[in-house]
């Protein structure tokens, strides 16, 4: 295992933090070696495990932080994109029946490219980022699906130094690759095209300028 790995992220050079994971100084994000990520088989064999029934009101309710804040910040006409939504799209089920327009987005269960080539007023991503291998490539993305003053709304635990890395739950799933610490937020909107951020909790909302 090497010392030093390149963050995926800002790309400066990171430390090794526990076992296979590195720590940037940089943008203070924590993400696991690159050389122990799973294939995109391996990633999609674990999402099909996923039991994500859009029926489930306890899953209803944990995706309410962000269909709450949409439908405060939006109305219906607005634009949107369910980024990431996965085996079931509940996020997208919840703002259709409140009339919303939102299209969706999978690279793995949603694959239509073409919604890649349109511009969004909000983009929901619920438990999408701490999956990213390539979050540099990614935010680039979705900074630019979004128009002027769009907001994408992001649920993912954020770590911090009182968590005890070694026991904590949220690195234990095997397609969890990069993890977020505030700091790591407030770099990606001063090095993105984003004007302000809101963390509550384990939502963080991002504004394009």
């Amino acid at each position: 295992m090497s010392i030093i790995e390149k963050c995926p992220l800002c790309h400066h050079k990171s430390r090794n933090f526990f076992e296979d994971y590195f720590h940037c100084n940089v943008c203070d994000a924590v993400f696991l070696s690159e050389t122990k990520h799973p294939s995109r088989l391996e990633e999609k064999a674990r999402y099909e495990t996923h039991n994500n029934d859009v029926e489930d009101e306890n899953y209803q309710k944990f995706v309410s932080p962000i269909t709450n804040s949409i439908c405060r910040d939006f109305t219906p006409e607005a634009k949107g994109l369910d980024f990431g939504a996965g085996t079931g799209p509940v996020i997208t089920r919840i703002l259709c029946d409140r009339g919303c327009n939102i299209q969706i987005y999978d690279p793995f269960f949603h694959d239509y490219p073409e919604l890649l080539d349109d511009k969004y007023d909000y983009i929901a991503c619920c438990e999408v980022i701490e999956h990213f291998h390539h979050p540099d490539r990614e935010f680039g993305l979705l900074a630019n699906l979004l128009k002027p003053a769009g907001k994408m709304y992001c649920m993912t635990e954020i770590y911090n130094p009182d968590i005890d890395f070694a026991n904590w739950y949220y690195k234990n799933d095997p397609t969890h690759v990069f993890f977020y610490q505030r700091q790591t937020f407030a770099w990606i909107k001063e090095n993105y095209p984003f004007s302000s951020l809101e963390i509550e909790k384990r939502l963080t909302t991002l504004q394009k300028t």
